[in-house]
């Protein structure tokens, strides 16, 4: 038996419309950043030396490859797959099947990005985890950004409390900030490539958020 969406889910949670006005802004500095400036920036150059020079153990470098395993594809893969099914089991066949093709699409736009600016990984510092592709942009940052943020939107739809709401949301937006953190630490991608990766990954997730409230609201059939 289908069970019924709830209105609520229309409603993109605030702290969700905050990320996104943040990612905006923050690829628009990017942008003019390009205008006056050559990539790597200078503070590109001068976070990834930092981190390394002033925060380096072994300790923190074997965390940092646990965090950085939560953004990986099998990981984010399982994650979207597991999503996907608790929502079919409840008859939110809609929600489901754009939970899967947001993953899907941002996943292969991301690998596009990748091959056609064909930027270096970063060579100030030795890598501490092995990586084979191009550095531009962080395809675990964008990637985390575009799961975790869509089940955070997912999760809150559960409860009508503002406070846990908001908590749902601010775990998801420290994890993924995390995994794109742990990806400059273990010196594998600019902090630039970590930047334009949140930023099309909180966008993309809450593109496909709206194009789905909107759906539903177009087609009654759909609100089922």
């Amino acid at each position: 038996m289908t069970e019924r969406l709830p209105e609520r889910l229309s409603a993109m949670p605030l702290a969700l419309r905050g990320a996104a006005a943040g990612a905006a802004a923050l690829a628009i500095l990017m942008l003019a950043g390009l205008l006056v400036d050559r990539w790597p920036f200078a503070w590109d150059r001068a976070i990834l030396t930092g981190l390394r020079a002033h925060f380096a153990s072994r300790a923190l470098m074997h965390a940092a490859v646990d965090i950085t395993a939560l953004g990986s594809v099998p990981v984010l893969v399982m994650m979207v797959g597991a999503a996907a099914l608790l929502l079919a089991a409840r008859g939110w066949w809609l929600v489901a099947g754009v939970t899967v093709a947001s993953g899907i699409s941002g996943g292969a736009v991301v690998t596009l990005v990748k091959n056609g600016v064909s930027r270096a990984r970063p060579d100030l510092v030795p890598h501490w985890v092995d990586v084979s592709n191009a550095s531009f942009p962080s395809g675990h940052a964008a990637g985390s950004a575009m799961v975790y943020l869509t089940l955070a939107a997912l999760a809150t739809q559960l409860t009508r409390h503002r406070r846990v709401r908001h908590a749902i949301v601010a775990l998801a937006v420290l994890l993924v900030g995390a995994i794109g953190v742990s990806r400059v630490y273990l010196g594998v991608h600019w902090p630039s490539d970590v930047a334009a990766g949140w930023c099309f990954g909180t966008l993309w997730a809450l593109g496909w958020w709206w194009a789905t409230a909107a759906m539903r609201a177009s087609w009654p059939s759909m609100r089922e």
